[in-house]
């Protein structure tokens, strides 16, 4: 019966096809977590609560600035007939005000990111046969901090006091204030057998992430997993998702607790609390953690249209809990 019904997965998974997750998740000064699962952005209050904080917003990535003020992108696609795309920047204050940052604009964001430091600094990438990483300082001044022949950069992560890691495909980078960029870790990606049909090389790892100690973390979506890496380059597997689920972004409480977003096969979309007592200790915990979680109801298969019910067995809540 397991065999069936994950056949029948992997059918359904085949014919949908799987979109573009998106990484945002943040945690503001008084430890609300707001994340996007691609229609619009999620609260989680410190009372648990749930609630929408920015609707009807097509958000990949997420940034809070040191006065909670939260900011993304909004993008869209005009149709096959136009065939090109929109976006603009919005910004939720903390009062609760949204306003536009940068209004609806054609073609695809440049020259602007959400990747910051903690001073305001943003970083972005112009991509070439010799890549140049840009800094942008909350002045205006704009100057090149690293350049070089890469793969192909992908997700990146600034550190609050301005150090970038990125990625070039699977292999994790590091710039520090005044250096080039060096190679961290290569090849940490790993696939399961769920995830690794419907990814590539370019969507093998998400999210990017640091702990208080400037650890550093990575959503390794095609493998299920996230993945510390020390400075060294020594990966560790320190927490699981389990199927249909993958891990595409998270951060991290006062507690050293683990807010993990992940999507699953259907591109949906949940926040997962995991203890920091309970990260490292493997597979077999993450499986007992399956709790309350049915699999997404209806997939489509085939031109057919046949719908398929698949009906998750809810499992008894040990030490984690599912949010959103």
């Amino acid at each position: 019966m397991k065999k069936l019904l994950f056949t029948c997965l992997l059918l359904g998974i085949s014919a949908m096809g799987l979109a573009h997750p998106g990484i945002g998740i943040v945690r503001d000064s008084k430890g609300n977590i707001f994340y996007t699962d691609l229609k619009q952005v999620w609260k989680i209050g410190t009372d648990g609560r749930k609630m929408i904080a920015v609707p009807n917003v097509h958000s990949h990535e997420l940034f809070l600035d040191a006065n909670d003020d939260l900011y993304g992108e909004h993008l869209w696609y005009n149709g096959e007939r136009l065939n090109t795309w929109g976006y603009y920047v919005w910004r939720l204050h903390a009062d609760g005000k949204l306003d536009t940052v940068i209004n609806p604009t054609q073609g695809f964001l440049e020259n602007y990111s959400f990747v910051r430091d903690a001073k305001g600094n943003m970083y972005w990438v112009e991509r070439f046969k010799i890549s140049k990483f840009k800094k942008k300082t909350p002045g205006g001044s704009i100057q090149t901090i690293a350049e070089g022949k890469f793969k192909d950069v992908r997700w990146m992560y600034a550190t609050a006091t301005g150090s970038l890691y990125f990625m070039d495909l699977v292999d994790l980078y590091l710039i520090e204030p005044g250096k080039s960029a060096r190679l961290v870790a290569e090849d940490i990606s790993s696939s399961t057998t769920l995830f690794a049909p419907f990814t590539d090389s370019r969507h093998d790892i998400m999210g990017i992430w640091t702990d208080k100690e400037d650890n550093i973390f990575v959503a390794n979506f095609s493998g299920q997993v996230v993945k510390k890496i020390s400075n060294d380059g020594t990966v560790t597997k320190i927490a699981f998702s389990t199927a249909p689920w993958s891990p595409t972004g998270g951060v991290f409480d006062e507690m050293g607790n683990l807010w993990l977003l992940e999507y699953s096969v259907t591109n949906e979309a949940r926040v997962r609390k995991i203890l920091a007592n309970d990260l490292g200790k493997g597979r077999n915990m993450a499986l007992r953690q399956f709790n309350n979680n049915i699999l997404p109801p209806i997939l489509l298969i085939g031109g057919a249209g046949i719908t398929l019910l698949l009906i998750g067995i809810a499992v008894k809540t040990l030490k984690t809990k599912v949010i959103g």
